[in-house]
């Protein structure tokens, strides 16, 4: 069952900017924090940022660290992902999902988990192409 809907893909330049949006359903929305990953044909697929349950933690791969930026609107139940200087190896299919929540592993707290989702199927995703 799919539990978010992801919006906003498109074609960019090198250098560009692109906001991606996730509608998720007010149970998942409320109950979970949210990731976004993406993924290209023939490779995994990699997580890019998540924000925490209360939206009060945030988290990012190193290679999209201080580009893009993970938001959410509480009433609108929507989870967002701008995206700045965007580069061509940005170039992949976006996805959102449920993650877990604040943990620590060892002795480093994590405000959600970049690494997978939690439950339920892959929505239809949203396709960012960044051309150089």
């Amino acid at each position: 069952q799919v539990q978010a809907v992801e919006s906003g893909g498109g074609l960019v330049q090198t250098g560009g900017s692109l906001t991606l949006s996730c509608a998720v359903s007010p149970l998942t929305f409320r109950n979970y924090a949210m990731g976004w990953f993406r993924q290209v044909p023939g490779k995994e697929r990699e997580g890019v940022s998540c924000i925490s349950r209360s939206g009060g933690g945030t988290d990012y791969a190193d290679s999209v660290k201080g580009r893009f930026t993970v938001s959410k609107d509480n009433t609108a139940t929507t989870v967002y992902l701008q995206m700045n200087s965007l580069k061509p190896e940005d170039t992949a299919m976006y996805y959102c999902a449920a993650v877990e929540d604040g943990h620590y592993r060892g002795i480093y707290y994590y405000p959600c988990d970049l690494r997978k989702k939690s439950f339920g199927d892959w929505g239809q995703g949203t396709q960012v192409t960044v051309s150089s």
